[in-house]
């Protein structure tokens, strides 16, 4: 570029603004980090299951580009608490959707980029904002292996919410430099190079270099924990498709207690090492597994974890369920929410966070109405008709559940409201056929990411009633419907 226009650009990157990277200049480039694993094969077939259909989110378009479909993240992951410094190595097996001059992920403006390299080859690139646009051409439905190393002080993002227990998501530094995330709707880029929508679910390999006398924590199966100058490295293998946003990471002094779910499930709980007592709070999660599986199925994935963190929420993060460290988030309930997440939200997640209803609206029927009337005195009408009294102040100050406002995202609306809908379906199909067609629709969109449309098809058919008109009225009206108590046929809990 002209020598004026390099001067700028040098100038606004000094300031935060803008950082500008070529892979050619008068000094040669480093080779590319060597590949691992089957992300060399850009035309293999091991990573097909993570084939997405990504999109442009109708409530946060600037979050996510439908451009990339990411396939496979490989993590390198480095952190140094007295310096608040992470360092990185990512590499991206993707497909480009479309043909196009340049390719663009979410990557906060705090993280500085050092290389980027494109099937091996060293390319530029642009930091705006949060924007990361890599600049080579490819072509519709190619497959690609990015690279790059980058290192900064992770921020948290400003979360769309009103909520009093959350703010901000993405990486989060507590005061004495352990690490902990919540990335919902989005924040994952807080911290890596990604397509940051649930419409793109990938697989992940971590790898966690932890300082002295902590440990690095992730999804998936733990493939190894070993020690290195004093330094523990962990390496973590999710080997199931996930959103981003189902991702999580915690460094910090945290124990490790294995347990046994149904079927053998492996389960594994991470707590503060000085606050022993947490353990005994999580260790419902066997219970919460079995309650689960009589009504949709069989746990999906092929381990379990309990993340304990200090936060004030809790998220259902895919195969390693983060809570907070407070008397609510780590209740039965709370428990029993997360982990039924795993099978509604995880295993089948909504493309657009417009059908955020679709996790919360499941999950809260299964926990908080079918689990807490089957293990306190409360009946199941009781506590739907408690929920029907109030629910249409919510709908009034958020909106619908699939039609709310941008900044009120993960408030009650998208909670009660659809599972009230839930049950007034259950009543209408009776118990036997709605839990059926409940565990049926996981096991037919199993890892894949829908919305509303192709749900309210799905059940209308197989159910073999119109059931559209019924999701329209309750999840986009602008009045509340009326819900009525109906009897209970043989819930498979109550078995």
């Amino acid at each position: 570029m002209p020598g004026g226009q390099r001067r700028l650009a040098v100038g606004l990157a000094l300031l935060g603004i803008i950082a500008v990277g070529c892979g050619s200049g008068t000094a040669d480039p480093p080779a590319a980090p060597r590949l691992a694993g089957d992300a060399v094969d850009t035309h293999g077939t091991a990573y097909d299951a993570a084939l997405s259909d990504p999109r442009e989110d109708s409530l946060y378009p600037d979050v996510g580009d439908p451009g990339v479909d990411a396939l496979h993240y490989q993590l390198d992951l480095s952190w140094d608490p007295r310096a608040a410094r992470l360092t990185a190595t990512e590499t991206l097996l993707l497909r480009s959707t479309t043909s196009s001059d340049h390719l663009r992920l979410d990557l906060a403006r705090q993280i500085v980029v050092g290389h980027v390299w494109l099937d091996g080859k060293a390319v530029s690139f642009q930091h705006s904002g949060k924007d990361l646009e890599v600049r080579a051409p490819v072509r519709a439905d190619s497959r690609h292996v990015l690279q790059l190393t980058y290192s900064g002080t992770p921020e948290p993002v400003t979360a769309p919410t009103d909520r009093a227990d959350f703010s901000t998501t993405g990486w989060t530094i507590a005061p004495d430099g352990t690490v902990w995330t919540m990335q919902e709707p989005y924040g994952a880029y807080s911290w890596y190079a990604v397509n940051d929508h649930p419409s793109d679910k990938a697989f992940y390999d971590i790898t966690i270099h932890a300082p002295k006398g902590q440990v690095g924590v992730s999804n998936g199966e733990l493939r190894s924990r070993t020690t290195t100058d004093g330094r523990t490295v962990t390496r973590w293998h999710l080997p199931e498709p996930a959103a981003s946003y189902l991702i999580t990471i915690a460094i910090g002094r945290l124990t490790q207690t294995k347990d046994t779910g149904p079927h053998g499930l492996p389960i594994s709980y991470w707590t503060p090492t000085d606050r022993p007592a947490i353990l005994r709070k999580v260790r419902y999660a066997p219970q919460a597994v079995a309650y689960l599986e009589r009504l949709v199925g069989r746990y999906p994935f092929p381990t379990l974890g309990v993340l304990v963190v200090p936060s004030n929420s809790a998220m259902e993060t895919q195969s390693m369920v983060t809570l907070g460290d407070n008397k609510y988030t780590l209740s039965h309930d709370v428990v029993v929410h997360e982990i039924a997440h795993q099978w509604y939200g995880d295993t089948v997640t909504p493309d657009d966070w417009s059908d955020l209803w679709m996790n919360e609206g499941m999950a809260t029927y299964l926990a908080e109405a079918n689990w807490t009337a089957d293990h306190t005195p409360a009946d199941l009408d009781d506590i739907l008709h408690r929920w029907s009294r109030f629910v249409g102040g919510m709908r009034s100050e958020y909106g619908a559940p699939a039609d709310y406002r941008p900044g009120s995202f993960g408030e009650g609306n998208a909670y009660y409201i659809p599972a009230l809908m839930w049950d007034t379906i259950r009543q209408r199909l009776g118990d036997r056929q709605f839990w059926s067609l409940a565990t049926r629709w996981l096991r037919s969109h199993r890892f894949t990411s829908q919305d509303r449309d192709s749900l309210a098809a799905w059940w209308s058919k197989e159910s073999g009633e119109d059931l559209t008109p019924v999701f329209d009225t309750w999840l986009e009206g602008p009045t509340e419907p009326t819900w009525q108590a109906g009897s209970n046929e043989d819930v498979p809990s109550r078995r």
